[in-house]
């Protein structure tokens, strides 16, 4: 009904469950619309901002959603369509690990990383895993969405990465970023030594 809406940024609100409302005037109208904590990050009040749009309507509300982009959009669809996966736990996802982490994800049936998101427990990600695996293969060859760089340690490897930097401050977003960025060096990429993993991760996360 509504494909995009372009107007001047003009209010951004957090409420109650880490909800964030974005409000865009357009022709002296504000539609308020639910967006990815992700989204506000990168635009500011007064400027001109085009967010795609995505309308829920239920008996007892209308919402309209807001992306940054219409493939985050299409892909909040595929998300919301899997059974169990609300509006909510789909932008979760998204601010969680972001479009092309999240596709990958669910693709290589990564359940750790998609169960890294708030309220997504492991028959969830098995779920996600399991139902949108074959249509994002799919989907993102058709979009032209590159694969992520860079090679994932081994699971245990991974768990004991994971525990190390989330220990040390690291938000789960920024350790994602961080193994993704040293999987790239084949030397780290070969090795099945969690501390060579977490050394070369810490440097990254300290530049």
């Amino acid at each position: 009904m509504i494909g995009y809406l372009k107007g001047t940024v003009a209010l951004v609100q957090q409420s109650s469950g880490n909800r964030v409302t974005l409000t865009l005037e357009v022709n002296q109208v504000g539609y308020d619309l639910q967006v990815p904590q992700r989204l506000t990050q990168v635009l500011s009040i007064g400027e001109t901002a085009q967010v795609h749009t995505h309308l829920q309507i239920r008996e007892d509300q209308i919402i309209l959603y807001g992306f940054g982009s219409a493939a985050e959009r299409d892909l909040f669809r595929q998300l919301v369509s899997v059974s169990g996966v609300g509006a909510n736990m789909a932008i979760a996802l998204l601010d969680t690990l972001g479009l092309p982490d999240l596709v990958q994800a669910i693709v290589n049936g990564n359940t750790r990383a998609l169960s890294k998101t708030p309220g997504v427990g492991n028959k969830t990600a098995e779920r996600l895993a399991l139902e949108l695996k074959t249509k994002l293969a799919q989907w993102r060859t058709s979009i032209g969405l590159s694969t992520p760089a860079g090679t994932a340690p081994a699971p245990g490897i991974l768990e004991d990465v994971d525990m190390t930097l989330l220990a040390l401050g690291y938000s789960t977003a920024e350790v994602a970023q961080a193994i993704s960025a040293v999987g790239q060096d084949a030397i780290v990429a070969k090795s099945k030594d969690a501390e060579d993993w977490i050394r070369a991760a810490i440097a990254y996360l300290s530049q």
